[in-house]
């Protein structure tokens, strides 16, 4: 698809999100796996990460052939100088806090605390890390143009959305929780206008709810933030700004640590962004 194999990670990541929706099937799924497992990616032979991937081998071979690349080694490259550069993954940080913390007694509720504890500090860690600085002012930018701030997220992204809304009323800003009470999602949705935002916030299984309202929002041209856990999210296509946010796993328990941080800077940082323009 590509005539030109991207050269770094970071071009390759942002060319895997742009041809995502016009992927086959089983591309997609090799998509979804080598972002997910970088150092698997980088250490693994085409064997063994076929097999985990679920995929044949040849398959990892058309992926890389798709993107540019003569063969699946010289796409792998990418993978392994990366992990050569930077600290520890955001994956073996977690191995290494388990690892320290170590199982025994995990069924006592103080060392339940020990380890969503840890997990959540590596968690906020790569959180800071990842996020870039230009996105958080887009974002920003954004929240303080819009006459009024929408906001959509279900099941387990409502504590967030919730938080959100919040937020932004407690700084004196028209904020409305699309929360689809009385199975009125559609309609409160409809109510966004051009002149308004959205913030949309959405994890893996990506509930239908929210996919609906942000690309409803997304087709008036109301510009849409998004707080999801992966570059593949649905939502992400359609977003003006989309933070990809890897939360804290302790026994298959996700944590909202890090989406709650992230909500909270954008919202103080809103209120310090009002009260500059408010004094000049």
């Amino acid at each position: 698809m590509l005539d030109q194999a991207p050269e770094t990670l970071v071009d390759l990541k942002a060319a895997i999100a742009e041809l995502h929706p016009k992927l086959s099937k089983r591309l997609r799924q090799v998509a979804h796996y080598l972002l997910d497992n970088p150092n698997a990616i980088a250490f693994g032979t085409v064997a063994v990460i076929a097999k985990d991937a679920e995929v044949h081998p040849s398959t990892l071979v058309r992926f890389a052939n798709a993107f540019g690349y003569s063969g699946f080694t010289e796409m792998q490259r990418l993978f392994q100088e990366k992990l050569i550069q930077e600290a520890p993954s955001y994956q073996e940080r977690i191995r290494i806090a388990r690892e320290e913390l170590g199982e025994e007694g995990s069924e006592k509720p103080i060392q339940l605390l020990d380890q969503f504890v840890k997990a959540n500090n590596v968690a906020l860690e790569h959180l800071s890390e990842s996020i870039s600085s230009e996105d958080m002012d887009r974002a920003v930018d954004i929240l303080a143009a819009a006459e009024s701030t929408h906001i959509v997220g279900v099941r387990r992204a409502f504590v967030v959305a919730s938080y959100f809304s919040y937020a932004l009323r407690h700084i004196d800003q028209r904020a409305y929780l699309i929360d689809g009470v009385g199975g009125m999602f559609h309609e409160q949705a409809s109510t966004v206008s051009a002149k308004d935002a959205m913030i949309a916030i959405s994890f893996h299984p990506y509930a239908g709810e929210t996919q609906d309202a942000a690309k409803a929002a997304a087709e008036k041209g109301v510009p849409l933030i998004v707080i999801t856990d992966s570059p593949l999210s649905p939502l992400a296509s359609v977003a003006k700004v989309s933070f990809v946010v890897k939360e804290a796993d302790v026994h298959s328990f996700r944590s909202l640590s890090s989406s709650l941080c992230l909500a909270q800077s954008l919202a103080i940082g809103l209120a310090y962004r009002l009260d500059k323009q408010r004094a000049s």
